[in-house]
């Protein structure tokens, strides 16, 4: 488990970090701070001992809102 929580965490780092050197386009950075948040939300280190009393469910739950948020980030603003 803590193997895919590595996993999870570099490609979402990485990828919040290109897109934000190379996609800026309208909503881009705040897709990045969201992939980016998600990268710490599924890094298996921060979280061993359970700091700030938050559990795994509830990592979980952040991080599948986070990506059901995505489309509402997308849609135009106009």
């Amino acid at each position: 488990m803590a193997l895919i929580g590595w996993f999870l965490s570099f490609v979402a780092l990485f990828s919040g970090l290109a897109l934000r050197q190379d996609m800026p386009v309208g909503g881009a950075v705040t897709l990045s701070n969201l992939l980016i948040a998600l990268a710490v939300l599924a890094c298996p280190m921060v979280w061993q001992d359970k700091p700030l009393g938050i559990s795994r469910g509830q990592r979980v739950v952040a991080a599948l809102i986070m990506i059901l948020s995505v489309p509402l980030v997308l849609l135009p603003a106009g």
